[in-house]
């Protein structure tokens, strides 16, 4: 491959990520996608007429971005729980720059990216393989390991640099789970009084001619989940309990549709 086939790639891929960024600053202003990109807040705002047409929808603006790089993980797991901030800070694994989510952790690119540009391209590129040119003109090749001598005592050049990366790579993850885990204990402990973590929903329990449902169900968490087990509440879908979870199906339905239209 040349380096100028890279550097087109590269440009590429960059226009794409351009184009589908401006995309979504476009889409997200859409009155008709509220309900896909601010589904969360449709609850907790007021129905309100929208206008008919306003020419800053069509306009692609940075400003989200922005409000997403200043963001806490603190604010992150308010709005919307702490799955949410342990799904971004996988992605992201370091909020130190926005441009490189595709990448598992920019801090262990940068440490790959330093170790490989002092160590291990100087070596391969003054090899003895094949017959160098002006770097504008060379090909990658040149920049890998086929460069170097068969049984050249460089070699070890790249062991260590995949030892230092990955070892780097495995203290990082470490670090980050220690954190996760931390900041999950303190999710938990500040919301002991919540029930609903302490809760499960069974559905669909087996008839039996033995027993009734609720014996059904305490002789199960009883034999499987002793240590933790407390007590159980049968509700029927056929009372008034399932009338009151299909009248407020409705009416959110309705309201949101009134909020649409």
């Amino acid at each position: 491959m040349k380096l100028a086939a890279l550097l087109t790639s590269a440009g590429i891929n960059t226009a794409v990520s351009v184009v589908l960024f401006s995309l979504y600053s476009v889409l997200r202003k859409q009155p008709s996608f509220v309900n896909v990109y601010f589904g969360a807040k449709i609850a907790q705002v007021r129905s309100r007429q929208q206008d008919a047409f306003r020419f800053d929808r069509f306009v692609p603006s940075p400003s989200w971005i922005l409000k997403a790089w200043e963001t806490s993980d603190e604010e992150i797991c308010a709005t919307g729980g702490l799955d949410a901030v342990v799904f971004v800070r996988m992605i992201v694994f370091s909020k130190l720059t926005l441009l490189l989510l595709i990448v598992d952790s920019f801090r262990i690119f940068s440490i790959a990216a330093i170790v490989c540009n002092f160590l291990v391209l100087p070596l391969n590129y003054f090899g003895k393989e094949m017959q160098r040119h002006q770097i504008p003109a060379e090909t990658l090749e040149v920049f890998t390991i086929a460069n170097v001598e068969e049984g050249s005592r460089w070699l070890w050049a790249h062991c260590l640099a995949l030892y230092l990366v990955s070892c780097c790579a495995c203290f990082l993850l470490y670090l980050e789970y220690k954190s996760i885990s931390r900041m999950r204990l303190a999710y938990f402990t500040s919301s002991m009084s919540n029930p609903s973590y302490f809760t499960v929903l069974v559905r669909a329990i087996p008839w039996s001619r033995e027993e009734s449902y609720s014996g059904t169900v305490a002789r199960f968490f009883t034999n499987y989940y002793a240590s933790s087990f407390l007590s159980h509440q049968i509700v029927y879908r056929s009372g008034s309990v399932q009338k009151l979870v299909v009248g407020i199906h409705s009416f959110l339905v309705v309201s949101l549709w009134k909020y649409f239209s």
